[in-house]
């Protein structure tokens, strides 16, 4: 059986008007905004860390990350959990909707451009019948160069 016509399972998130896909297996857990102790020497989208359940956790704000306009934190902000090469990250986002399945029939290479959100940060399109869905390719989102940086924050 081919691995090829897999459906995916992704977290749905909004971010300004867009609705972008993380893989389910890299979400360890979704949260609401928590209180974030900045750093200082950190990059501007790197918003601090906090304590979650005794792990101190980085937190980079991706509006800030994909260079959108900024906008307050409000009851529906949430903080996605994530964990790439054995580093945990949370990710503000402005809500988190759901979890749905994306055939890869319906996944598109990503455009040239996406509105202010660089392409290397893009892995595909998903055209789901009354939306398009931008799948991040979260290793470039968490670029190694910048995990680096917020590993030194973990101490």
């Amino acid at each position: 059986m081919s691995n090829e016509n897999r459906d995916e399972k992704v977290i749905v998130f909004q971010l300004k008007n867009e609705e972008y896909g993380v893989p389910v297996d890299v979400v360890g857990s979704i949260e609401r905004m928590m209180q974030v102790t900045r750093v200082p020497g950190t990059p501007k989208f790197v918003k601090g860390v906090m304590n979650l359940r005794g792990v101190v956790t980085p937190i980079i704000d991706l509006r800030e990350r994909f260079e959108i306009e900024p906008a307050e934190y409000d009851d529906r902000t949430r903080i996605i959990i994530v964990s790439m090469d054995d580093k945990v990250v949370g990710m503000i986002v402005d809500s988190a909707n759901d979890v749905i399945d994306v055939s890869s029939e319906a996944i598109e290479p990503p455009p040239e451009v996406i509105g202010s959100v660089d392409v290397d940060y893009i892995r595909g399109v998903a055209n789901l019948e009354s939306r398009l869905l931008i799948l991040l390719n979260i290793e470039k989102v968490l670029s190694r160069e910048e995990l680096n940086d917020i590993s030194k924050v973990e101490g």
